[in-house]
């Protein structure tokens, strides 16, 4: 990558599917605008177990996306903060972010949980954060794989657009 040439990562973590629909439609929508306007920057939508520090390192922009599991964030998108927090303290301050959540019926826990994360790393809401309800309140409900509607899909590839347009 050249040094005019920005990153934006998306990392996910899903279960269900709902938040690897939503961190691909926001991908989707990206891609769109940097092809509109005749960009070559890097956009790269990774699973949260195989992100490396050194992307994350050489990335202008994040994006993350998770489920809320209990009230708080997924496990594996925890371990992700987890592994990386440190290494990244100091190393990121005020790089733009954002964050799509999918819930069954809150997602605040989850969404605040990543924005307390986020504040420690000095990163800069860019957009604003949305919570993509699958009003899932069953066992059944909530263990099924999930379909986002067409509405959710828009809202998460609004996210997507509008931090890449940050860059």
């Amino acid at each position: 990558m050249d040094a005019n040439t920005k990153s934006l990562l998306i990392i996910w973590h899903s279960r269900t599917h709902a938040a690897k629909q939503a961190a691909q439609a926001a991908f989707d929508a990206a891609c769109k605008i940097r092809q509109e306007l005749g960009q070559q920057d890097q956009i790269l939508m990774l699973y949260a177990s195989e992100v490396r520090l050194e992307q994350l390192l050489q990335a202008d922009a994040y994006l993350f996306c998770a489920p809320e599991n209990l009230a708080s964030l997924s496990g594996a998108m925890k371990e992700f903060f987890d592994r990386f927090y440190y290494d990244l303290l100091g190393n990121i301050e005020g790089r733009p972010y954002s964050a799509i959540i999918t819930a069954g019926s809150d997602g605040q826990g989850a969404l605040r949980q990543l924005q307390r994360i986020c504040t420690g790393w000095r990163l800069n809401e860019k957009v604003v954060p949305i919570i993509l309800n699958t009003a899932s309140q069953t066992k059944e409900e909530i263990l099924a794989p999930k379909t986002l509607t067409a509405e959710q899909l828009a809202q998460a590839a609004e996210v997507g657009s509008t931090l890449y347009a940050w860059l």
